[in-house]
């Protein structure tokens, strides 16, 4: 379930916002699911909203690509 999950996380990460993209590392990281797609994706669509995120939103951004 959690690689298709990734897989599909990774297909429509350009619909996420910033709460979104934390929360779903957070919980990728949370589980200990390697998904290095998932993270990429991630990374790729986080920079250029990065003046958006809360700080609540990176600190579990930080901690999930620390995790």
């Amino acid at each position: 379930l959690l690689d298709e999950l990734a897989r599909a996380s990774a297909a429509s990460i350009g619909k996420f916002n910033p709460q979104h993209l934390a929360n779903t590392a957070w919980a990728f990281a949370a589980v200990g699911h390697e998904s290095p797609a998932l993270f990429e994706a991630l990374s790729r669509a986080s920079v250029p909203s990065i003046g958006q995120f809360n700080p609540q939103n990176l600190a579990n951004t930080a901690w999930a690509f620390a995790t």
